[in-house]
């Protein structure tokens, strides 16, 4: 990429292609659009290419060793002592070749009850070439971004699990100043807090397993690139979702799974031409204010909070637990970004390794995510001399 120097870290905000295909405030139909933005939304991208597969949607479905991607809780209910995933995607490729995530997870059954994970999370933005306002070369700078994380779930009774997850957040995306500020790599701790649940069940005649599950994720500091600079608010977000398996012989399941997302972030209030705020709620305010008040800030009452939920939908068809086809829908308001795609994928088990892979099926004039591919391999072992 070849960017100018004092522009660099704009354009390198918007090219993460994560809220929305309109950058202009006015929607081609004459709508307001009021996209929600925060701090570095490379959290929010879904590492796992199951998850992707079905459409984003995966926080209540049965685990696997990337559940610390979409929900730690469920680590509790894996049926293998310990494990390891690495996921790869390269990201936004319709309009820059180099720009790529990596996640590398694995995780440990202390006992039938508790289990330990830690996962990294690596952004990477390629190279970009610094030029300054007389076009005179700066060198080359390599923006990237990464997060670390610790977890803990634990099982109560059968049906039921808890986890939390500890978090390093470090974005490096400028290199000196920029607009006359002097610029430093952003860092910011969080934490998640999540739930699953499940209870096997018949239904239609066939044996079923229901599930539920939460996940609270990012919720901690703001994160800051100058001093002088507004911190923005890190992309603390509510998953909820359900899921139902259907067991339909020792052959065949299918599993269908619908989640629903807020961004627990101030939504910008409307001004006028003097930077008056005339309808909504100042941004500027602490964390806890931030998150609670998401729910009720959004300058058009109650009908656009409701347009600020985002809905992933997927199915998947499993067969002898070994070969699995997914495919799923991902729908966001046009007014809070316009994200709507189709996902497709597959997945094969043999022995202790697993492959999925995942495709996003969009309008490559209309998205900057389509064709996005992404890639998991995931390895689950038995503890050695069973």
């Amino acid at each position: 990429m070849r960017l100018n120097y004092l522009s660099g870290f704009i354009v390198v905000g918007l090219m993460l292609g994560l809220f929305g295909n309109k950058l202009s405030a006015q929607q081609s139909n004459g709508s307001q659009s009021n996209s929600i933005q925060p701090g570095v939304p490379f959290l929010l991208i879904t590492p796992d290419a199951r998850a992707g597969a079905m459409g984003e949607a995966g926080v209540a479905v049965m685990p696997d060793g990337n559940a610390m991607s979409i929900n730690p809780s469920k680590l509790a209910f894996l049926d293998k002592p310990y494990g390891f995933a690495l996921s790869y995607s390269p990201w936004l490729k319709s309009l820059v070749p180099d720009i790529n995530l990596a996640y590398l997870s694995g995780f440990y059954q202390i006992d039938d009850r508790t289990v330990i994970g830690s996962s990294l999370r690596y952004f990477s933005l390629g190279q970009i070439d610094l030029i300054d306002e007389n076009q005179i070369q700066q060198g080359v700078f390599s923006p990237n971004e990464l997060a670390f994380d610790a977890t803990y779930a634990r099982k109560f009774g059968e049906s039921f699990s808890l986890g939390t997850t500890a978090r390093f957040i470090y974005s490096n995306l400028t290199s000196g100043q920029v607009s006359g500020s002097q610029q430093k790599a952003g860092t910011a701790l969080a934490v998640d807090v999540s739930a699953f649940f499940k209870k096997p069940t018949v239904m239609f005649g066939k044996d079923a397993i229901l599930s539920a599950g939460l996940n609270l994720s990012n919720i901690g500091t703001k994160v800051s690139y100058a001093e002088t600079a507004e911190k923005p608010f890190l992309p603390a977000n509510m998953k909820l979702g359900g899921a139902s398996t259907f067991i339909i012989d020792d052959y065949n399941q299918f599993t269908f799974a619908l989640d629903f997302n807020k961004l627990m972030v101030p939504t910008q209030p409307i001004r006028d031409t003097n930077g008056n705020i005339i309808s909504g709620k100042d941004p500027n305010r602490s964390v806890p204010s931030g998150i609670f008040g998401s729910f009720a800030d959004a300058p058009g009452g109650f009908s656009e909070e409701l347009k600020e939920v985002s809905i992933s939908t997927g199915i998947e068809y499993m067969y002898n637990q070994q070969f699995a086809v997914r495919a799923g829908y991902f729908y966001e308001t046009p007014e809070k970004g316009d994200r709507r795609y189709f996902t497709l994928g597959a997945g094969l088990k043999y022995n202790i390794f697993n492959l999925d892979v995942s495709y996003l099926l969009a309008n490559a004039q209309k998205s900057p995510l389509a064709n996005t591919l992404r890639f998991s391999l995931l390895f689950n072992f038995d503890r050695v001399g069973k």
